[in-house]
């Protein structure tokens, strides 16, 4: 049996292998050995087990299925109660769906990886896999903090009695600390979901800024149709993430018009809203979101993807994203076109691939959205400037963009004190070759 090494708060994720094929491990291992994590490896579900009982703070499981004795399966099953925090991981070589099956269900596998793997998927499948780790030990982490205010809440409110205006005092002061770390992971969770909607747009430099124009637009015809608060926040998390999906189609079509590929990849790219739900699914906040994502592309008359959904069986958060999309995408083609062009050329699709109820809703929005990119700065023209010369009260001209790619603030933001200081955080780690444009008058 391997002895691993000690497992500490501070210590790299541990993994650990098994299989009962020695050249397996030795592959794994070679392939692993520049990574910063603590490699464990078994070669049996039964020294895995003993392995679990002995060390504790494993991160992730990979499990081999075909082993003499226990099967992959069966010691996920008893991995979930050894390391319930540990992701799982089943590794096959054989299409054996109800093997898979039972290490779902029954073992709370992550997902599976089919032999023979492909290494730099591996690595990316076992560094998403330990992300998903992390943030289960930091939840973890933060609901402990809150149980312990809960606990001392209680402790103050039996003292209430002799202490009712000083311990009032205190309370008050420990629900805006609650209030403030709520706030915090929901402020926390809203920039990992825009920065998570920025990936695609990473591949395709030409959609800069299309998904958040998307979310604007769906969110401003929501209100306007007078939605819940509740579903105006499914159907933000749905527009910015209403393209993840596409992250797993190939570059040659992620740039090219459906009606460009042949029938092939059309069932590739078709797939995408499927994906797009299945990579947020196990974020139970972003469910309802990912069922807008998966419907995103399905038409009023029933012949759109992936499920052939018609009029009101589509979720009207669906449908008025649809609609913000295509607008989106119409006037990116043509900064040229207005407002009334753009809105022209949809109402030639109403009824068939668009609901004409949302129409009514549509113009003022648009025009809310798109004002700064359609409007030609006839009196103003821009200048370039360094980070540090940046004031209050400044307008963008162009999106600000880091040295990767990525997009930090989109033309037309006003500057403000906060988005200054973000801007010089962000040109410190990742600097641009140009400086930043503003809007000045001539």
């Amino acid at each position: 049996m391997e002895i691993a090494h000690e497992i500490t708060s501070g210590s790299p994720v541990a993994i650990l292998f098994v299989d009962d094929e020695t050249n397996v491990l030795q592959a794994l291992r070679r392939l692993f050995m520049d990574e910063d994590y603590v490699v464990i490896s078994a070669n049996s579900g039964e020294e895995a087990v003993e392995i679990l009982k002995n060390n504790q703070g494993i991160g992730l499981i990979v499990s081999d299925q075909r082993m003499p004795g226990m099967k992959g399966a069966e010691f996920l099953e008893k991995a979930k109660e050894l390391a319930p925090d540990a992701i799982r991981i089943l590794l096959t070589g054989y299409a054996d769906i109800s093997a898979v099956a039972d290490a779902i269900n029954k073992g709370g596998a992550y997902r599976y990886i089919t032999k023979p793997w492909n290494d730099e998927d591996l690595l990316q499948v076992i560094a998403d896999a330990v992300k998903r780790y992390s943030l289960i030990k930091e939840n973890r982490r933060l609901q402990e903090i809150v149980n312990r205010q809960n606990e001392e809440l209680k402790k103050w409110n039996s003292q209430l009695e002799h202490f009712v205006q000083e311990q009032t005092i205190e309370i008050q002061d420990k629900n805006k600390e609650l209030e403030k770390l709520n706030e915090g992971l929901k402020s926390n969770f809203k920039n990992s979901i825009i920065a998570f909607s920025g990936l695609v747009e990473l591949r395709d430099r030409k959609t800069a800024n299309h998904s958040k124009n998307v979310a604007e637009l769906s969110v401003k015809i929501a209100r306007a149709m007078d939605l819940p608060d509740k579903e105006i926040e499914t159907v933000t998390a749905a527009a910015l993430l209403h393209d993840i999906g596409k992250i797993g189609i190939p570059d040659a079509l992620i740039t090219r018009e459906i009606d460009e590929m042949d029938k092939e990849e059309r069932n590739e790219y078709m797939q995408h809203p499927v994906r797009g739900q299945a990579a947020i699914d196990s974020i139970e906040d972003l469910r309802a979101a990912g069922v807008l994502i998966r419907h995103h592309h399905e038409w009023f008359n029933g012949f759109g993807f992936p499920d052939g959904l018609s009029a009101g069986k589509i979720p009207l958060g669906a449908r008025i994203i649809a609609v913000a999309d295509f607008m989106d995408k119409t006037i990116k083609k043509d900064p040229e076109n207005t407002v009334e062009a753009a809105i022209d050329k949809l109402r030639n699709w109403l009824g068939t691939r668009f609901d004409s109820q949302i129409l009514p809703y549509l113009e003022a929005q648009v025009r809310s959205v798109y004002a700064k990119l359609l409007t030609k700065h006839r009196a103003l023209f821009e200048a370039e400037l360094g980070v540090n010369d940046l004031k209050e009260g400044m307008v963008l001209s162009r999106d600000v963009k880091s040295g990767t790619g990525l997009v930090l603030l989109t033309r037309g933001s006003v500057l403000n004190f906060k988005s200054i200081l973000s801007l010089r955080r962000y040109y410190d780690l990742d600097p641009s070759k140009s400086g930043i444009f503003v809007v000045v008058k001539k």
